[in-house]
């Protein structure tokens, strides 16, 4: 058990630093979806008392949500607005990996000095949750395409959600599959207004929305 949690944790942190290196937005798309089906796994494993039936249905609603509706109404808006790659991002993408790594040391050192609750699997929650907020971050405030900065967001709440494990036998099931679902109203809203941005103007590049004028 302890293993399978060292495995999902590793494997989402290096996913996120995959799209951080990642142009193409369908790519992009899917590491997400992969992303949300690890963390879907992730409160199976990660507290010692095992499976429980509230651990059942926080994995079955991420799943469902994170790792196949909410990658299908992405995929459904990168179909739309027919922009395959992310083209000129403000921080390149080898620069971004760089950042991602020094993100990934900085969340380590912090990681240390915070208190671990007692009863977790893994020692790696902490670090991997805070990399993956400042990794959604830096991927939201680097990129321009604005579903590109959607999937920045979704990455930075796959952080919060991974740093609210530490707690998750303290926190109501009804509190933790509502910000699941504040995650697909936010995606589902940013992809109709996607859709409206590429069907008035020529480009999704929200640097240029700055300059309209009425």
């Amino acid at each position: 058990m302890e293993q399978t949690a060292q495995f999902l944790l590793v494997g989402t942190l290096f996913l996120s630093l995959a799209l951080l290196g990642t142009a193409s937005l369908s790519g992009c798309v899917g590491l997400v979806a992969l992303q949300g089906y690890l963390l879907a796994l992730l409160p199976l494993f990660i507290h010692r008392e095992g499976l429980t039936a509230r651990a059942l249905l926080i994995a079955a609603g991420m799943a469902g949500l994170k790792g196949w509706l909410v990658p299908r109404v992405l995929l459904h808006a990168i179909r739309e607005v027919r922009i395959r790659r992310e083209v000129e991002p403000l921080v390149g993408y080898i620069p971004s990996l760089l950042i991602g790594g020094a993100i990934t040391v900085v969340a380590f050192v912090l990681a240390g000095r915070l208190p671990i609750p007692p009863g977790l699997r893994s020692g790696l929650l902490v670090p991997v949750s805070l990399a993956t907020m400042m990794m959604g971050l830096l991927l939201t405030v680097s990129r321009l395409k604005a579903l590109t900065q959607v999937l920045g967001y979704l990455v930075f709440e796959n952080g919060i959600f991974l740093f609210g494990l530490l707690v998750s036998r303290d926190m109501p099931w009804l509190l933790e599959m509502g910000v699941l679902l504040d995650v697909f109203v936010a995606v589902f809203v940013m992809g109709i207004v996607i859709q409206q941005i590429s069907r008035e103007f020529d480009s999704i590049h929200t640097d240029r929305l700055t300059q309209l004028k009425e």
